[in-house]
């Protein structure tokens, strides 16, 4: 009896995990989107952002990184036309500006800091409707000023495209407008991952 009674768990616990197999291999996932979300949007379009700085191009660059994180993430559809979709993102860029964060004793600049201010909404698109919105979302990302303030055993450093031995090479001016453009795009991938997160999440 004892040993039926352990054949049966056995057969349970197999039967389980089969079914469990098959669930996952049907394509069910479990939603990351939060309780808040409206569960009648299903496809959204990303608007292209509204740019309030003097910096051409940041506009279309977050634009197509959040496009971009919808695609990737799956969760929600991204349609690539308006009159597709259930609801609108719109964004405007208020500002991204780079301030220098430290200095050495001879006044040499060692480290930059951008930083990058969004504004974001998201509204039904039929009937038209507000659903959700926030403002003065802030992000930040620092770089080097100069050259002996790289620290190139970083994992920041090595994560980039520059090779520790292509340092020396660069003046400091070369190598700050190198690791500004790379921290500009670092930037704008974080920006987009938070951005969905914020939307998704609706907070």
């Amino acid at each position: 009896m004892k040993n039926l009674n352990f054949k049966i768990r056995n057969y349970a616990v197999v039967i389980g995990i089969v079914l469990a197999s098959v669930g996952g291999g049907c394509g069910y996932q479990f939603s990351t989107t939060g309780e808040g979300f409206p569960k009648d949007v299903r496809t959204v379009f990303v608007a292209p952002f509204v740019d309030t700085t003097r910096d051409v191009g940041i506009d279309r660059e977050i634009t197509s990184a959040l496009r971009s994180e919808f695609r990737r993430r799956g969760e929600i559809r991204l349609a690539d036309r308006l009159e597709d979709a259930d609801a609108i993102i719109t964004g405007v860029v208020r500002s991204l500006a780079t301030r220098v964060v430290s200095v050495n004793k001879n006044d040499e600049v060692l480290q930059y800091e951008v930083a990058l201010v969004v504004d974001l909404s998201l509204r039904r698109r039929s009937p038209d409707e507000l659903l959700w919105r926030t403002q003065g979302i802030r992000l930040v990302e620092t770089y080097s000023g100069s050259r002996g303030a790289v620290v190139t055993t970083s994992s920041k450093f090595q994560r980039g495209t520059l090779n520790a031995s292509d340092v020396p090479q660069f003046i400091d001016i070369q190598l700050s407008e190198t690791l500004e453009y790379r921290a500009r795009g670092q930037l704008v991938e974080q920006f987009a991952r938070k951005l969905y997160q914020r939307v998704v999440e609706m907070f």
